[in-house]
């Protein structure tokens, strides 16, 4: 059994896959002054509570982009479970060829995503995860990361209308009823949603005319169900996308060390 973390700015994704599948998979918030204990005590009741023995856990493997949690979650593999954490990082071996200029400033949620479409969905990709912040990683045919874009996500843009505006409110993140809003907050959500969008669209407009027609885009993310059903251009959504890949970076680690 596997435990796989994906730890990002505002959750952390948490799989367990059993037998070569994801067997259960839960969201918490995270937390960046928790400890190892605290960590340790929540995975452990969070396995009991999904029927799984967490002394059937044969290893664990991390993608982190919140450096400050990190070693609590080293500490916590190995004094509740008993392991060395594996970290993902861009000295992974994963079959990629990241072509960044510096390749340690990738993070390692776009190198497991990547890892990820290319290996269900083939290349080239896109892959689009709606996260705190709002990435595009662009993959080739011969499994190259050619790099991508940052944006803001949609719940930076909608505290920066609620914190820098005396007479807004903070409003859900929601597909409105209507593009012409006839209230305060239908407008607003009028606004980040297809403002979104369109954002979302004409930079994905502007790879495809790089990659070429044939590339695929694929998206991820806790709106990416949301933001798929407005979209011109993303056609798959796969929520578990990060957990599939941090599966097979392990299994391709786990073959490479059985190898004589």
């Amino acid at each position: 059994m596997l435990l796989a973390l994906d730890a990002g700015n505002t959750n952390i994704t948490i799989g367990i896959f059993r037998d070569g599948k994801l067997a259960d998979h839960r969201r918490l918030r995270t937390v960046r002054e928790q400890t190892s204990d605290e960590w340790g005590i929540l995975l452990m009741n969070l396995l009991r509570f999904a029927g799984l023995d967490p002394a059937d856990l044969h290893g664990i493997i991390i993608s982190s982009v919140v450096p400050p949690i990190n070693s609590a979650l080293a500490e916590m593999s190995q004094r509740y479970f008993g392991m060395e954490a594996m970290f993902v990082t861009a000295d992974t071996e994963t079959g990629l060829t990241i072509l960044y200029e510096n390749p340690a400033e990738v993070g390692a949620d776009r190198i497991v995503n990547s890892v990820a479409a290319l290996h269900k969905y083939g290349g080239p990709c896109v892959i689009v995860d709606l996260g705190t912040a709002i990435t595009f990683d662009a993959v080739s045919a011969k499994a190259e990361y050619l790099g991508g874009i940052i944006a803001a996500g949609t719940g930076i843009s909608a505290e920066a209308l609620f914190s820098r505006t005396a007479r807004l409110p903070l409003v859900d993140f929601k597909r409105p009823a209507s593009v012409i809003g006839t209230n305060t907050v239908a407008s607003m959500q009028s606004g980040l949603y297809y403002g979104a969008i369109g954002a979302i669209d004409g930079m994905i407009e502007r790879l495809l005319a790089e990659l070429g027609p044939a590339t695929k885009t694929v998206a991820t993310g806790g709106q990416a169900h949301l933001i798929a059903g407005g979209s011109k251009y993303i056609r798959t959504v796969d929520e578990n996308l990060t957990l599939d890949g941090l599966h097979l970076i392990w299994e391709q680690t786990r073959a490479r060390r059985s190898r004589p």
